[in-house]
């Protein structure tokens, strides 16, 4: 029969009520020790979870689909949900059900989105989870990032706007209606309804204070993603606000722009199938915060020549004291992560084992604070070290009230320390009295009754009883209280019992609510002193980021490079990520020059010689330098740059019905659009995905434009296997060609993976695919043709450049005779007289060429 409120129960009206007011989300509803789903919701949990679906009778003749999992592993069943891109309500019990007489007021505390989410299972300790939002005002586009977790908070305003939401990777992200993403954005997105300029003024006020619009964001696009941001945990995750207090903008002119794109290419950051990156082989940081800040780091690399010098004294210091960096990093292993406890006291969500964490953490902060101030420390250390400072008042609270081993929950008491009120120490004295009176019944019942093997036992529903088996039923007292029977057994209780046992429950649930309530007052305590934890966790993370740094460059040889340079010069160059995998010693070093004669460096030769790696690793040299770090290389001097593009690797987009050459095009030409005289290009292979005229002519063009455009006219590596190419170093003055250096032994080919200046004479592309393993009757034919090809092209002509370089000869024969003429032409000694007659004669040449061609 259908659902109708004359049919349900109580509990059904007020669970259809609360699902009513969050549709979008599965909603877990707390009936005593269980959290419980129902109906689609039910169903839904029970296939993903893969735990049974039941019913349960909710009213007359109606029974509904109920799946439900214990409230003490609510968290690992959530993050799972979450993970999966679902939306959970979480709705507890807001009274004792013991005191409440009827239905048990309930209502949804928090929902659990894939950018609120704060359990340890859903989250990756040394990655920050963020939650953003996207707004556009006046034409200008703004985004807020969150990390609730840390009460970390972002701004970003402009075209740095959705390069940021790209390279932070938000789990979530908040955009009003018909605004454009950024493409390749992945995160959950969810449309809210625009605040107008009251709204956002209102919401900012109620969050910051009523100057916040003032003092923490510049123009209403800011203002508006802050707001929306706010706005939405106060729906979701109210406590959350609590931790947001330390807001920063992200200014673009003080950091090089390097999108997410780039970060792929270059295997900055971990990617799913890879297993090497970057950041995997500079993270030695001990603590979760320093491996987070790394991320920032490496994401975010800077500009100011001033601060990248603070941070290689730091990283010169740590590589200059092995023995205090590793007393250093013995203080820093297994230190809590200061940081994600901050942000639960700061959402008042911390519990016993959280502060006790808390202050396990602030002890060894301590201990290290004490470490450094016995040295004479690089300027960035000694700010931090006195900032470490800090963890003492709250450290002295945290030892003044909290036990020394807490338990994890309220429910015996033991959570706050003897001497730290006398009521408490009085209850729990009662407490101990009463339990251990309690034990002692056993003894004394035996005594009395003569029953040896009298117990006395306690369980949730009956509380205390005393158990007598049935074969000394007849030597019960009369004043013994039936309670329970059992198969071969009897449970009882006694006046004296029930006394005593009230008296305990009693004392135990007072003892429970005043250390609630001091744990309480503790928790409030914390959350004034938030903004010194904060800056405690921020000064932990540079200590620890620099000392991994500086382990690093003294275990692999690392060299302080030279910022603010005119030229590119590197020396002994390796790719740090290669390099690693390798192991020590194996990695061929190169060196890469490009001073004010090499703007454009045409790198050629065959595949698998390593090319890529060659570029790649300038490129990761340069982010590294403008990270603060020390790069794997002999001598490095490197410019600031302003932004590192990459156009690297064949991937279609076949969600956006984008072909690999599409995307290849659309990523050229976003580079060619953006790129400045400061910035860093790395173009491998431009061309490829088309035909090989197209490619050749598209690469040359691209060439030309970086080259020719003073606007653009950035530094450029550009792999290639145009070899057709290397000629333009003969006509215009900055480019120059280089190649990867191959000797031939017996008939076999050597890579010797070294970057020599020239181009290369030949692509020994059959070789390489003898080393795929083609067939051999595959390999044996592509020799025939190819020799075949190279008769007929060198019957045409020598293939000989101007430089005298052996250019790769042309698939389908040389030059016509026309081209050979325009290419002999002075012209400009040519008078005008003199050009109208070459135009006749070249056009006369057209028709035998023409001719010549149809009969081959």
């Amino acid at each position: 029969m259908q659902e109708g409120q004359s049919v349900s129960t109580p509990i059904r009206l007020q669970y259809l009520e609360l699902k009513q007011r969050y549709p979008d989300t599965i909603l877990f509803f707390r009936l005593g020790d269980f959290y419980e789903t129902f109906d689609d919701d039910a169903k839904l949990v029970a296939g993903e979870l893969q735990i049974t679906l039941t019913s349960k009778p909710m009213g007359k003749d109606l029974r509904v689909p109920l799946a439900g999992v214990p409230y003490h592993s609510i968290d690992g069943h959530v993050a799972k949900l979450v993970a999966r891109g679902y939306r959970v309500a979480i709705c507890e019990q807001l009274a004792d059900p013991a005191e409440v007489k009827g239905i048990v007021p309930r209502d949804v505390v928090r929902v659990v989105t894939a950018g609120t989410v704060t359990s340890d299972a859903s989250l990756e300790a040394g990655a920050a989870n963020y939650l953003a939002a996207l707004a556009v005002r006046k034409g200008v586009a703004a985004a807020a990032l969150a990390d609730i977790t840390t009460g970390e908070v972002r701004l970003v305003q402009g075209s740095e706007a959705p390069l940021e939401l790209l390279r932070s990777a938000p789990s979530e992200l908040l955009v009003e209606p018909d605004e454009q993403l950024p493409a390749g954005l992945k995160a959950n997105v969810v449309t809210r309804l625009p605040l107008s300029d009251f709204a956002v003024q209102a919401e900012l006020a109620r969050q910051f204070g009523d100057h916040a619009v003032d003092a923490l964001v510049e123009g209403p696009a800011e203002a508006a993603a802050l707001a929306q941001l706010v706005s939405y945990l106060r729906e979701t995750y109210a406590a959350a606000l609590g931790s947001l207090q330390r807001i920063r903008r992200v200014a673009a002119a003080g950091i090089l722009t390097i999108d997410e794109r780039t970060l792929r290419n270059l295997d900055v950051l971990p990617q799913q199938g890879r297993e090497s990156s970057l950041i995997g082989v500079l993270n030695r940081c001990r603590s979760a915060m320093g491996s987070r800040l790394l991320r920032a780091w490496l994401s975010h690399p800077l500009r100011d020549k001033d601060e990248l010098e603070a941070r290689y004294d730091a990283v010169a210091w740590a590589v200059g004291h092995p023995i205090e960096r590793e007393q250093c990093q013995a203080v820093l292993r297994g230190m809590a992560d200061i940081g994600r406890l901050a942000g639960r006291v700061g959402a008042r969500s911390a519990g016993p084992r959280d502060l006790a964490g808390l202050r396990q953490g602030l002890r060894a902060v301590l201990d290290l604070g004490a470490q450094l101030a016995r040295t004479d420390a690089a300027p960035l250390i000694a700010k931090a070290t006195a900032a470490l400072a800090g963890a003492a008042e709250p450290l002295l609270s945290l030892d003044a009230a909290l036990d020394d081993d807490p338990p994890p929950t309220f429910d015996e008491g033991g959570v706050i320390r003897p001497g730290f009120t006398p009521e408490i120490d009085s209850l729990r004295g009662l407490t101990r009295d009463a339990r251990g009176f309690l034990l002692g019944l056993e003894r004394l019942e035996r005594e009395r009754t003569g029953i040896k093997s009298l117990k006395v036992g306690h369980n949730k529903v009956f509380g205390y009883y005393i158990e007598i088996s049935a074969s000394n039923a007849g030597a019960v007292p009369e004043h013994y209280q039936r309670r329970q029977t059992l198969v071969g057994a009897e449970r009882y209780v006694t006046e004296e019992l029930k006394e005593h046992e009230s008296r305990l429950v009693g004392a135990r649930d007072r003892l429970v609510e005043l250390e609630r309530l001091a744990f309480t007052q503790l928790v409030e305590t914390l959350a004034a002193h938030l903004a010194q934890l904060q800056g405690v966790a921020e000064a932990v993370a540079t200590v620890d980021l620099v000392l991994a740094l500086g382990e690093v460059a003294s275990e692999r040889a690392y060299v302080r490079p030279t910022i603010g340079a005119e030229r590119v010069r590197i020396v002994d160059g390796r790719h740090p990520v290669v390099e690693a995998a390798e192991g020590h010693g194996r990695f061929v070093p190169n060196d890469c020059l490009m001073d004010g004669d090499c703007q454009v460096m045409l790198l050629t030769g065959p595949n698998m010689a390593g090319k890529s790696t060659f570029l790649r690793q300038v490129a990761l040299i340069a982010l590294m330098a403008q990270a603060g770090s020390f790069v794997p290389a002999a001598e490095a001097e490197l410019p600031l740059f302003d932004r590192i593009f990459t156009r690297i690797g064949a991937q279609d987009d076949l969600a956006a019905g984008q072909s690999t050459f599409m995307v290849e095009m659309v990523e050229t030409a976003q580079i060619l659009h953006q790129a400045t005289p400061d910035s860093l290009i790395i173009l491998d292979e431009v061309g490829r995905g088309t035909s090989t005229f197209d490619g050749m002519a598209i690469a040359r063009a691209v060439v030309e434009f970086v080259h020719n455009r003073k606007e653009v006219a950035a530094r450029t590596l550009f792999a290639t296997h145009y070899h057709e190419l290397t000629s333009l170093a003969d006509v215009l003055p900055r480019v120059r060609n280089a190649h990867v250096s191959v000797r031939e032994e017996g008939g076999e080919v050597v890579f010797e993976h070294r970057i020599v200046p020239g181009p290369s004479d030949r692509s020994y592309g059959i070789h390489v695919a003898r080393l795929a393993g083609l067939p051999g009757a595959v390999i044996n034919r592509a020799e025939h043709l190819l020799a075949e090809f190279e008769a007929r092209s060198d019957g045409l002509h020598p293939h000989r450049t101007g430089n005298g370089h052996v250019r790769q000869p042309a698939l389908f024969g040389g030059p016509s005779p026309v081209e050979e003429a325009l290419a002999k032409l002075d012209v400009d000694g040519l008078t005008p007289i003199e050009a109208i007659q070459k135009l006749y004669e070249l056009r006369a040449l057209i028709a035998p060429e023409a001719g010549m061609r149809k009969k081959a």
